[in-house]
């Protein structure tokens, strides 16, 4: 029987606007268009509407503390922007924080809130139009219809923590280009790789990315890639952060929206949404692993991802056998290396890693992505009724992680989740090595990268463990011979010595 409280996901609609910069939407226009979508594809537009008691958008790039743009607060109050483009007024109307992972993780709380019958109708909507915002701009354009001071300040979801801390960011790790890396080249060493063969290994992870963008129609960059040509240095496609070349990295400059409309069963009937057209959440979790990145047991594995697979499976009854599809998180490589790790997937798994394409190639729009992953999941499970299918979501630097696993296949009886404050100290109770911000003596690279910019190569840096096994970051000096021999050899596991002294900790090897 199903309970007529059970959490159904009714709704979903995506837009990808490549029109020019003096015709393509505004960000709120965006997010207008695709909650009509969502609407109308729940089968009675209008209705379902006027029915939403909880509007959620995702929290916009510019509007990011760690993003310091000029162009925060350009709308002030964004649920309240896109109610009021809609004309309706929902009881509850959020705005979140920063985290990839946070459309999935509204969707397990808010499932739970429907369950609860603290709510009856939520839209969940996101956009990005980076890309029209700063053509805009670059060609001397104004943004007079993207301002809107109305509304008051909104009210924030979501973990306002920052992104790492004051020493991090010193070293620019908050930036994900800089992190990304650290954690790639750790896992290169753990899979017991060469330079060379880790790096044909990434070409052709991504080139099965690639392959399922080539395919989709709302991607941001459809052009098919081989793997070599994903993987290999040229002249449009430098290193960015060793091992990662330009196309191994999410792009966030998109023009990108996407909703979700989750109901109760009985909403759901009594706004007339056919069977067929309903998706379960028949398992959920959500965890962080510990905040700062300074401070993981290491850098090749995921304790929090490991926990929350075993939480969402034992709440679904299922196992990573039973999933017939997966979307896995895909900024960069090392993330969904970690996670396929962490649940039981195969790197080169038949059943594929992504419905929509992935982060560089379908797209980035920054906090939203994954609203386009689950309604992406919602299409591809109403044509294959009684089919599975898992995906994740990633905030930070494999920090916050969300995961859900959906079905059209009805949840018998009542819908329960385990609440993840229950199992979340388990993760953070993990060993891991002290840290010094200030250290001095003989020590070895536990993980690295070499950094570049447009002109080309520019900084060393590295995560290193002195004699004792306490932690530091340090850069290495600057000189072409020492940063070309950082990308010619393996570092991981090179001993020199560290200074501290500065604004900035000195790491120079034995190379």
């Amino acid at each position: 029987m199903i309970h007529e409280n059970t959490p159904v996901l009714i709704g979903c609609g995506q837009a990808t606007d490549k029109r020019s910069p003096e015709e393509a939407s505004t960000v709120i226009q965006l997010m207008v268009e695709v909650a009509k979508k969502a609407a109308a594809d729940a089968g009675s537009a209008e209705a379902t509407l006027n029915s939403i008691d909880t509007l959620i958008a995702l929290g916009l790039t510019v509007d990011a503390p760690e993003a310091a743009s000029g162009a925060s607060g350009m709308v002030r109050n964004v649920p309240h922007a896109v109610s009021s483009a809609l004309g309706i007024n929902p009881d509850q109307k959020l705005y979140t924080r920063t985290g990839g992972n946070t459309p999935q993780m509204l969707v397990n709380r808010y499932a739970e809130h429907i369950a609860n019958g603290e709510s009856s109708a939520v839209m969940i909507v996101g956009a990005e139009a980076l890309s029209t915002m700063l053509s805009r701009l670059k060609n001397g354009m104004d943004l007079d219809a993207w301002m809107d001071d109305s509304g008051g300040d909104p009210h924030m979801l979501g973990d306002d923590r920052p992104a790492a801390s004051d020493h991090e960011m010193q070293y620019s790790i908050q930036t994900p280009s800089v992190s990304y890396p650290l954690f790639e080249n750790a896992l290169r060493v753990k899979y017991g790789l060469s330079l060379q063969t880790h790096q044909k290994k990434l070409g052709e992870l991504y080139q099965r990315f690639n392959a399922v963008a080539s395919q989709n129609p709302l991607s941001w960059f459809p052009t098919p890639r081989t793997a070599a040509e994903i993987s290999t240095v040229s002249e449009s496609n430098r290193y960015v952060g060793f091992p990662y070349t330009k196309y191994l990295n999410s792009v966030i400059q998109v023009n990108m929206g996407a909703a979700l409309i989750m109901t109760s069963v009985a909403k759901a009937r009594e706004l007339g949404v056919a069977e067929d057209q309903m998706v379960y959440l028949h398992g959920c979790a959500d965890a962080n692993d510990i905040w700062n990145v300074s401070d993981r047991a290491n850098y090749y594995s995921s304790p929090a991802i490991r926990t929350m697979g075993e939480q969402a499976f034992k709440m679904s009854g299922k196992t990573i056998e039973d999933m017939d599809y997966f979307d896995i998180y895909s900024c960069f490589p090392s993330a969904v290396q970690i996670a396929c790790d962490e649940l039981g997937i195969a790197h080169d798994d038949e059943r594929g890693l992504t419905l929509t394409g992935g982060l560089p190639y379908f797209g980035g729009p920054g906090n939203n992505y994954v609203t386009h992953s689950i309604a992406t999941m919602m299409n591809v499970l109403r044509a294959n009724p009684g089919k599975f299918g898992l995906l994740n979501g990633n905030g930070w630097f494999i920090t916050k992680h969300s995961l859900g696993i959906y079905s059209t296949q009805p949840v018998e009886g009542q819908w329960r989740r385990q609440s993840p404050a229950s199992y979340q100290q388990t993760v953070l109770d993990v060993p891991h090595p002290p840290f010094t911000e200030i250290p001095n003596g003989k020590a070895v690279v536990e993980t690295y990268t070499v950094l570049h910019g447009r002109q080309g190569v520019e900084r060393g840096l590295v995560i290193g463990l002195l004699e004792d096994g306490t932690r530091f970051i340090a850069e290495t000096p600057d000189d072409s011979d020492t940063l070309q021999a950082m990308m010619q050899q393996e570092m991981i596991g090179v001993s020199g010595r560290v200074e501290s002294g500065g604004t900035k900790n000195l790491f120079k090897p034995d190379i």
